[in-house]
């Protein structure tokens, strides 16, 4: 990054202390209970338990446990996932509980599971039948009144959300007959459609392709990733002070929404994303994926750091310029020019933003694009600490 500000020049020192000093992490393995966090653990940061607070309704103590038991969930969750084989039907973290909550299919499963540390749910479809489910209905062309539609391991269920307003129209009733006909679905009603939240004229801090801002999502080595709808393969990008900063190597919008952009000679990585002033700038340890009901948080330039819950995965964004792939939605509020901003649990890397609904003021809810996707389909290496 080529800013000197002295919030940069404080990061720079921090980080000649920091890089190198991350927690590994530990496999779970699969014949024993996943361990809980050691104390060894990087603590959370002051700013990072008031933004909990403030978007999540916690104290300090009570932020502090659940990022705690969301470490443990997200290990324990890939442990139960072999563990389950044919019969896992999904799970999500309970925040009541502080524990991750498995559904399985076959009731003889349910022992085993529950021994590497979370809670059942017997349930009647596996995780895969939802997936050929909700795979079919990627297959349909949905009418603009179909805000998206997920895989809800709760619900045990596809979840189809449809715009209150136009819930009886012919076009959505019809989409609806045909998503019931391939598979067990459940209807929801949202206010708006999603939108993208690219602005017109990265983690966090902005950057600028023709006449959009968008924001930088995480920095990898030799760039950084973002999403698709900011820019096309090919096109420059500014950075935040007007200079030139580097050029889409990889673009893919819609079917994806993700990018990655090569970074020029006097800009450089680091492994962090921006709190803004709100919080402390944070250090990115790994891409761990958070289960749903696990608390999250953004960064982006327009409205900087905010934090909410993952809702749902795997979930199809039904954009007016097309449907977007294997989505996940979170209860976090984003604006125009958030576009491709970082989203972080804990100290662990989630995806990039891609669009949603509503604002900062009154609230919504906001898709982001998993990160771990977009390395692989780069090839690409997340920087950090």
């Amino acid at each position: 990054m080529k800013r000197t500000t002295p919030l940069r020049a404080t990061l720079a020192a921090a980080l000649l202390l920091t890089v190198g000093l991350g927690a590994a992490q530990a496999g779970a393995a699969s014949a024993a209970p996943v361990p809980e966090p050691t104390a060894a653990a990087p603590a959370a940061s002051a700013g990072l338990l008031d933004a909990m607070r403030r978007d999540l309704g916690l104290t300090a103590p009570q932020a502090e446990e659940r990022l705690r038991a969301e470490k443990t969930a997200a290990a324990v969750e890939k442990a139960a996932r072999e563990r389950a084989g044919a019969a896992y039907g999904g799970s999500w973290f309970d925040p009541s509980a502080g524990r991750l909550v498995v559904a399985v299919t076959d009731r003889a499963e349910e022992a085993e599971v529950r021994a590497l540390g979370a809670d059942t749910r017997l349930v009647r479809h596996s995780a895969a039948a939802l997936d050929r489910a909700k795979a079919r209905l990627d297959g349909l062309r949905a009418p603009a009144g179909v805000a998206g539609w997920h895989v809800d391991p709760r619900s045990n269920s596809v979840v189809v959300d449809v715009v209150r307003a136009e819930r009886h129209s012919p076009a959505v009733r019809a989409f609806l007959d045909r998503a019931r006909a391939g598979g067990p679905v459940t209807v929801t009603e949202t206010e708006q459609a999603p939108r993208t939240y690219a602005a017109g004229t990265v983690g966090g801090d902005p950057y600028y392709t023709g006449n959009v801002r968008c924001s930088i999502g995480f920095s990898v080595h030799g760039g950084f990733v973002t999403a698709g709808h900011c820019g096309r393969a090919g096109a420059s990008v500014r950075g935040w002070d007007g200079s030139a900063m580097g050029t889409f190597q990889g673009s893919s919008f819609p079917g994806d929404d993700y990018a990655y952009v090569s970074i020029h000679s006097g800009w450089w990585t680091v492994p962090v994303v921006l709190g803004w002033g709100t919080i402390p700038d944070q250090l990115v340890r790994g891409s761990a994926e958070a289960p749903v009901g696990a608390s999250i948080c953004r960064s982006g330039s327009t409205t900087h750091w905010h934090c909410g819950t993952v809702l749902a995965k795997n979930e199809t964004v039904n954009y007016s310029q097309g449907a977007v792939y294997q989505m996940t939605k979170t209860s976090v509020c984003a604006e125009g020019g958030d576009s491709g901003g970082s989203f972080l649990s804990g100290d662990q890397a989630q995806g990039v933003t891609s669009g949603g609904w509503g604002n900062c003021s009154t609230g919504g809810q906001t898709w982001f694009q998993p990160v771990n996707e977009i390395l692989n389909r780069y090839g690409l290496r997340l920087h950090t600490a």
